[in-house]
């Protein structure tokens, strides 16, 4: 496996645990004998991490899947919004997608006992059949808005999960020092997911109905699971013993609690989910259709430009931008973001709002690309699956804020909840820096790998 120089070299980790040393695995192979593993501090190529053949499969394995869960928001929200003719439910439907995040920290601790590959594909076929059950309704004319709520609910178990794992497996498989280049093109499946997720899931659903629709959301489901076939499976290199899994998670938060790192991105992780995301991540069907008059086509534009924006910010990532500092640029991203939102909360013009989805979706990119890289640089490898799984626990900021966002739009209209959000974001990330003025200065260099 890939070395970890923030992981415990010599000896115990919680008293409980004592360490192996695996010498053969792929990662470890890769780490010796990458270029930019041998040349600390060198620039990497744009597309480096795809010479490694675990993160070629899983890049692609990755990208089916987003593809597939794009499509189903944008076709479920589509539907839910028309046949309620309710934001609030639309909230509330975007908030169901996530209904297992508080699963998550204990899927963490299961990735450190486990074949990561094995849960990744697991969860990836539960999240297949799900899509199958609602294709059988849509096909037999017998869906209702309940089982569109239901259904979500149920695939909303395997998401988060699906999250914990496949950042774990980045961080398990490529060197350290490829991490940023790794995590931009890791991001771009989302980006390029919303982009033909979006155009794809429109057009089919416009032009041959639901059932034609959700044919490609199961399609793109099983070709995932066929590729992470692809994946290299990394066992862990410390020796478990039989340890209540109680006992691991606590041993995770503790560790999480004593790194003045892991806790103001945990904080940020779970306020923009809270002020920033809901948005994009559920909410721009309302936008589409009550301040620019679009119909599913135009919410498939505005999603698509937004993420060719995103896709835009992921590549400079990759290609241009070194993870010497990413706490300090996480942070500008962070702030540019905000402000790209209340910007576009005062426009209904398409002239100008479809350039600001576009520069919001850039910002997004660089934001949450450093905010993984600080997370994967600094935690040990014993650790890892326990702190993705904790970390998780910030995206239910985003349920919150979509179901709020939701009541809010209904009462007081789109431009002042979507200011309000953002102005209480900027704030809070004020506090944020005053609390941990590290996020600025950089985090002290000896606990850097």
């Amino acid at each position: 496996m890939v070395a970890d120089g923030s992981g415990s070299s010599g000896g115990k980790t919680s008293g409980s645990r004592a360490a192996t040393p695996i010498s053969s695995s792929p990662a470890s192979i890769s780490a010796t004998t990458s270029p930019a593993s041998r040349l600390p501090g060198a620039r990497v190529a744009p597309f480096a991490a795809f010479g490694i053949r675990s993160f070629r499969f899983q890049w692609s394995a990755d990208a089916m899947t987003t593809w597939g869960s794009e499509m189903e928001t944008l076709i479920l929200g589509w539907y839910v919004l028309v046949a309620t003719d309710s934001p609030f439910l639309v909230g509330v439907l975007g908030a169901l997608r996530f209904s297992g995040t508080l699963t998550a920290p204990i899927v963490g601790v299961i990735a450190d006992r486990m074949s990561r590959k094995v849960m990744l594909l697991v969860l990836r076929a539960g999240a297949g059949l799900s899509a199958v059950a609602l294709l059988l309704l849509a096909a037999f004319d017998l869906l209702e808005p309940w089982h569109v709520f239901v259904i979500a609910a149920i695939g909303g178990f395997f998401r988060p999960a699906d999250n914990v794992i496949r950042q774990a497996l980045i961080a398990d498989t490529v060197p350290r020092d490829m991490l940023m280049n790794a995590s931009g093109l890791a991001r771009t499946t989302q980006d390029t997911a919303r982009i033909v997720g979006a155009l794809l899931g429109a057009v089919l659903l416009s032009q041959l109905g639901l059932g034609w629709a959700y044919l490609g959301v199961t399609f793109f489901y099983a070709a995932s699971v066929l590729l992470g076939l692809g994946i290299s499976s990394i066992k862990p290199d410390v020796a478990f013993k039989h340890v209540n899994p109680v006992t691991d998670l606590k041993d995770g938060v503790r560790y999480m609690m004593k790194s003045p790192v892991i806790q103001p991105i945990m904080f940020l992780a779970f306020l923009v989910n809270l002020t920033a995301f809901p948005l994009t991540n559920g909410l721009l069907p309302v936008v589409a259709r009550d301040v620019y008059g679009s119909d599913e086509n135009g919410l498939a534009r505005m999603v698509a430009v937004f993420a060719v924006g995103a896709l835009a910010g992921s590549l400079a990532m990759a290609a241009l931008v070194t993870s010497r500092r990413p706490e300090r640029f996480m942070m500008f991203a962070m702030v540019t973001w905000y402000v790209l939102l209340i910007l576009f909360a005062g426009t209904n013009s398409n002239s100008v709002g479809l350039p600001l989805l576009a520069l919001i979706g850039a910002s997004i990119s660089f934001s949450m690309i450093s905010m993984s890289v600080v997370l994967m640089t600094f935690t040990s490898f014993e650790m890892r699956g326990r702190v993705m799984g904790v970390r998780m626990l910030a995206v239910y900021g985003l349920p919150v804020g979509l179901v709020v966002g939701g009541w809010l739009i209904e009462r007081y209209g789109v431009q002042a909840a979507i200011t309000g959000y953002a102005v209480g974001g900027l704030i809070s990330a004020g506090l944020a820096v005053a609390r941990w003025p590290s996020l600025l200065t950089g985090f002290p260099r000896p606990e850097r790998a």
